[in-house]
């Protein structure tokens, strides 16, 4: 009779370098599927282009200094406006979260608020900044505001009622309570909020960009759009999508780190 081995025997038989790139399979799939499309059925189309053309359109674009100089334009507006958006919504989503009558006589405002599009700013936003960098800047940091402000709320409310108890107990002021329990025990939760802001303001710069600011990687995709040029179209989406990949990659392992120190300093 044959045996089978265990499950962790069976694992254990791919190699790790298998294991790892088995993610990038479906992919490079695709992407083969797209090539072959793109070079028979599709060949006289003037809005598909195989990934081969796009590889080239992304050389050229690296070679002539546009990928870095739009890059740096979006990625710059993207962080400012986080930072903008964050040391204006953490403060205040602590204040919220930790006074009921506060957030009681805030309710109304920031449901009215919180629902408008931030693009549907542009206008205002043109007439007060102009075409620039702090028009998308300001875009950006209401956009990332609102999501921020919300979960750092329902983050300050979901803290373990002992821990204000000892607070309340210790006599800590106000600023030592936040700065000294409440932040601490909040960290996890506010770095997943502030891992959901940039992801927002990478796609509402994009989105800026594209609708009405003349710089970044969004005005770099509507002028290939503009020259009939799908393979710059599919160069762009792709350069954006890898970045937008590697952020948040980036974002979780320092999540991680985060993790494992403060879980080290435990007691």
């Amino acid at each position: 009779m044959v045996e089978l081995a265990p499950p962790h025997a069976r694992h254990a038989v791919i190699p790790r370098w298998v294991a790892r790139l088995r993610p990038w399979a479906v992919p490079a799939l695709l992407l083969v599927v797209l090539e072959w499309y793109a070079r028979t059925i599709a060949s006289q189309s003037d809005a598909i282009a195989p990934p081969s053309a796009a590889l080239l359109a992304f050389a050229r674009a690296a070679s002539d200094g546009s990928l870095a100089t739009a890059t740096a334009f979006t990625l710059r507006a993207a962080a400012l406006g986080l930072v903008v958006g964050a040391l204006l919504a953490v403060p205040l989503g602590l204040l919220l979260g930790l006074s009921r009558r506060a957030a009681a006589s805030s309710f109304l405002t920031v449901e009215l608020l919180r629902p408008i599009p931030s693009v549907a700013l542009i206008p205002i936003a043109m007439l007060v900044f102009g075409f620039g960098l702090r028009m998308e800047l300001a875009i950006v940091a209401f956009a990332t505001f609102w999501p921020l402000l919300v979960l750092t709320q329902s983050a300050v409310r979901q803290l373990e009622p002992q821990l204000l108890e000892v607070a309340a107990a210790l006599q800590l002021s106000p600023r030592k309570r936040t700065l000294s329990i409440v932040l601490p025990a909040i960290m996890p939760r506010l770095f997943v909020a502030l891992r959901q802001g940039v992801a927002i303001a990478l796609v509402v710069s994009v989105t800026v960009e594209i609708g009405a600011n003349p710089n970044g990687m969004g005005y770099a995709l509507m002028l290939s759009q503009q020259s009939l040029d799908p393979a710059g179209i599919l160069a762009w989406l792709a350069w954006i999508g890898v970045l937008g990949f590697a952020i948040n990659a980036l974002a979780l392992r320092l999540q991680r780190a985060l993790a494992r120190r403060m879980g080290e300093s435990a007691p």
